[in-house]
């Protein structure tokens, strides 16, 4: 097998550590093979791939995409040093709310598997670095959606204290808007979680 499969405390988020074989002249890995990943239970088909470069202290977060569009993600980092967020965003879950992380670089050469119902984000750690991440379903800006990095109801313990955030990340809601948008039917598909929920209004006090 090339790669070795370990369940977070957050048990549908997955670290990923594939093989690679070095000799003088660098190193060769598979970074994905779809037969072994849905061997281990992670199923999806990844229909689009995104670059991003940052330098160090940029927070890009918390993302998602609500549903019919919501988007699970494998992220891996090739130059460079991340911490990697994830957080629990499925309503009815018995972890919503509850975040994890790891750190991913270049040279420990990890990945992380965050199925759809979670909200992802990352912080950059080193002097600058280039992110990868395969996405189960396309780009929708109609359902492009996000929650503040530094929403106290999560408290997600960054490693950075004042990091450089896009106008649009500073100005993302906190989790308890999430209901917000007023009654709806939601579907929020996870890896081993199918959860049918009614969202009423919410609004922050």
């Amino acid at each position: 097998m090339s790669f070795t499969f370990t369940r977070l405390t957050l048990p549908d988020i997955i670290l990923i550590e594939p093989q690679a074989f070095l000799d003088e002249r660098g190193f060769f890995m598979e970074s994905y093979k779809h037969s072994e990943f849905s061997a281990f239970g992670i199923k999806e088909r990844f229909v689009q791939d995104n670059h991003s470069r940052s330098t160090k202290g940029v927070l890009r977060g918390l993302h998602y995409q609500k549903s019919p569009k919501a988007q699970g993600k494998l992220v891996r980092v090739v130059v460079g040093e991340i911490f990697d967020v994830a957080v629990d965003i499925r309503l009815g879950s018995p972890t919503y709310g509850k975040w994890v992380g790891e750190v991913l670089s270049a040279d420990n050469k990890r990945m992380l598997y965050i199925p759809p119902g979670f909200a992802h984000g990352f912080c950059v750690l080193s002097e600058g670095a280039e992110v990868l991440y395969k996405t189960t379903e396309e780009y929708s800006p109609e359902h492009d959606a996000g929650i503040i990095w530094n929403d106290p109801e999560i408290g997600i313990q960054w490693p950075i204290e004042h990091p450089i955030l896009s106008e649009k990340d500073a100005r993302l809601p906190r989790v308890a808007g999430l209901g917000a948008e007023g009654s709806s039917q939601l579907l929020v598909r996870g890896s081993s979680l199918d959860i049918a929920v009614r969202a009423t209004n919410r609004k922050e006090a």
